[in-house]
């Protein structure tokens, strides 16, 4: 297994069992129908300014679109990822028509396409699929692929620079990007965090579901367990 082998596997691979069970390791946000960079910029800039995440893989996908592949250090509900990808569209691309988004999961189930591995050639456009740098996405227009294969190791470079969406990281920006309470908080990857201070441990303990995300930002703000980069974060999040 080479160096991009072996990155891939660290963000995004997800076993046969794992799948089984309807859960996934990677969110793949996409803009096709054309191609858009400005506008799916505009997300990869806002998961990180507004909801605090790392950033994820940009990618041209060779064919017709633009990509974010997102990576999850833990497992989720296919459909608690696709209630995230489609709130981050409608805070973000409100205005984009629904026949231009490319969501995977999706949550239309029949309107879910599996991304292809990137990087790949496609034949249909003679056209090489490739994770990109943000500065260069801006390039290639709405030409979304490469003309001659990207090296291995050069991909293997920009994916060691992705971190992976922590459980709660997911948590703290779901619930940002939910204002009411939302069934997806009763998610099995929405319990509340390891060892609840005395507050959430009178609603039951580690083993809590929360109908407010509110409540659960608070925990997690008061959580001396949680790293406290998180903890400024979640702060940060009951601002009013």
């Amino acid at each position: 297994m080479n160096r991009l082998d072996t990155e891939h596997q660290r963000l995004f691979s997800t076993d046969d069992a794992t799948l089984a069970e309807g859960l996934v390791r990677r969110m793949v946000l996409g803009i096709s129908g054309p191609a858009d960079w400005p506008q799916l910029g505009a997300v990869w800039r806002g998961v990180q300014a507004d909801l605090d995440l790392p950033a994820p893989a940009i990618a041209v996908n060779g064919v017709d679109a633009f990509e974010l592949w997102f990576s999850l250090a833990d497992p989720l509900p296919a459909d608690t990822a696709a209630a995230f990808l489609d709130s981050l569209c409608a805070r973000y691309l409100p205005e984009l028509a629904a026949s231009r988004r490319r969501l995977s999961p999706s949550p239309e189930p029949g309107l879910n396409v599996e991304p292809a591995r990137v990087p790949q050639l496609h034949p249909e456009t003679g056209g090489w699929s490739a994770f990109v740098a943000p500065d260069l996405a801006a390039v290639f227009g709405n030409e979304p692929s490469l003309d001659i294969p990207p090296g291995d190791d050069a991909q293997a470079d920009l994916l060691s620079r992705i971190k992976s969406v922590t459980r709660a990281e997911f948590q703290i920006a779901m619930a940002r990007l939910t204002p009411e309470p939302s069934p997806f908080l009763h998610e099995p990857g929405f319990a509340a965090p390891p060892r609840v201070p005395a507050a959430g441990a009178s609603r039951g303990g580690p083993s809590t579901h929360y109908d407010d995300p509110r409540q659960f930002l608070s925990d997690v703000m008061n959580d001396a367990s949680v790293a406290m980069e998180l903890r400024i974060q979640a702060a940060k999040a009951l601002l009013p």
